[in-house]
């Protein structure tokens, strides 16, 4: 089959590079940078180009739902900050050949908390909740090209404000399999609030992504690397674009690398460094294992298992657990 670049898709992501590339570094709905997969979250936490049989990894790439093996459903928890749950479901199931469909929410709940006036007068408690209801879809557009796109409600509550928002995710993946190597691309959350918490509306945490993953010939070991903030390359914005270490190297903030070894086909262990939350953690005072992130897991015939460690701030470190199961046998 062809194996020339999809044109249309990536027409596609020229055009949210271009029309984003100016966006300010605040913005709301800013859950939907956790990662949802245990494997990416020991992988640094960003990843967009492991071609496995994960469905969890479809949030970060809906293009990666082609890998996907028929009728699995996946579920995700992660601790987070004290009376924080966060976690996620999906769903994926073939559509013809060629095309794969799947269904997911993600969720963050902060439990309940004292509401108090400005002077400092408690009125009660109040609750507060983030969540997102995708539905996605995966074609193989050639022998090696697969495309994928991803529909977002976006709600939040917290109290008594609210905001909802529409957003589209879409993600294109190369992979050659005689040469273990894939990349990918992903432009995640564009659209915008319906419904904002105030007379302001706020911007989606865009984000264009580059990532590719490369196997070393015979040996059980895979690397990767994956690009993040590709419309935030100033020093005023989000974070600044790097910072100098005392060996003189400069390490930018965009980056975020993993190692995976396999010994088996059943068995996992990864690692990964993030660049930008290293700077963010050291920045806060947190030095220890800042930008550190660890896993294993198990791939067994019909159901995965996965768990993973790493801090995404000081109070506490994170644990990341992901189970997965399918009614067909793995591809």
């Amino acid at each position: 089959m062809s194996r020339k670049c999809p044109i249309t898709l990536i027409a596609l992501f020229c055009a949210a590079n271009l029309s984003l590339k100016a966006q300010e570094s605040t913005s709301v709905f800013n859950f939907l940078n956790l990662p949802t997969s245990s494997h990416a979250t020991a992988l640094g936490g960003k990843n967009i180009s492991l071609i496995e049989d994960d469905i969890s990894l479809a949030f970060h790439n809906p293009a990666l739902l082609s890998s996907v093996s028929d009728k699995t459903l996946g579920l995700n928890f992660m601790t987070f900050m004290k009376g924080a749950k966060n976690g996620s479901a999906s769903y994926a199931q073939h559509a013809g050949k060629r095309g794969t469909w799947g269904a997911g929410v993600q969720f963050v709940g902060y439990g309940s908390m004292q509401e108090t006036s400005a002077s400092g007068e408690v009125l009660g408690t109040m609750s507060a909740l983030d969540m997102a209801v995708s539905g996605t879809y995966s074609y193989m557009l050639g022998e090696n090209w697969a495309g994928g796109a991803s529909g977002k409600i976006i709600y939040s509550h917290y109290g008594e404000f609210t905001s909802c928002a529409l957003a589209v995710d879409l993600g294109i993946n190369y992979f050659l399999e005689e040469k273990d190597f894939s990349l990918s691309a992903a432009a995640r959350n564009i659209g915008g609030q319906v419904k904002s918490f105030a007379d302001h509306h706020e911007r989606l945490p865009f984000d264009l992504e580059v990532g590719f993953t490369k196997g070393l010939g015979h040996a059980p070991i895979k690397f990767s690397l994956t690009l993040v903030d590709l419309t935030r390359w100033s020093s005023d914005d989000y974070f600044s674009a790097g910072k100098k270490t005392s060996n003189g190297r400069i390490f930018t903030n965009h980056f975020n690398l993993g190692v995976d070894i396999t010994p088996t086909h059943l068995f996992y262990v990864a690692a990964g460094y993030n660049f930008r939350r290293a700077y963010e953690m050291k920045a806060a005072g947190s030095s220890h294992a800042a930008g550190l992130s660890f896993g294993a897991g198990l791939n067994l015939n019909r159901i995965k298992l996965g768990m993973a460690y790493g801090k995404y701030h000081v109070g506490a470190p994170t644990l990341a657990f992901s189970l997965a199961y399918s009614l067909h046998k793995t591809k």
